[in-house]
């Protein structure tokens, strides 16, 4: 699942994503639309990008973790801008590259 508000980043994460073998099963651009998406959708790992239109994603983190879902968090704010709270979580520095893209997620799913 990928909870993203910019189509274009998106669109280019999902190809990463999808030439790295993944299927995205969502892409989520508002909470609200996210959180029914983790309840409604059965899937392997979530990204999210922080701010979203000005809302954070951290409610939709708090569902992921209750639900024992791994995901990690991409943005272009760096670790320094993420709580310390969910500091433990995977913080991917926008923009990366496939390979960074693909470590961080075989690191979130262990």
């Amino acid at each position: 699942m990928l909870v993203e508000d910019e189509s274009i980043v998106a669109m280019l994460l999902e190809d990463m994503l999808h030439e790295l073998g993944c299927h995205v099963v969502e892409i989520a651009s508002r909470v609200d639309t996210a959180l029914m998406s983790v309840v409604a959708r059965t899937f392997d790992a979530a990204i999210l990008d922080v701010n979203l239109k000005g809302e954070t994603s951290y409610p939709v983190a708090d569902l992921l973790e209750l639900r024992k879902k791994p995901f990690l968090f991409a943005t272009g704010y760096g670790i320094q801008a993420i709580p310390e709270k969910y500091r433990q979580h995977i913080v991917l520095q926008k923009p990366f590259r496939k390979q960074e893209l693909e470590e961080a997620l075989l690191s979130a799913l262990k």
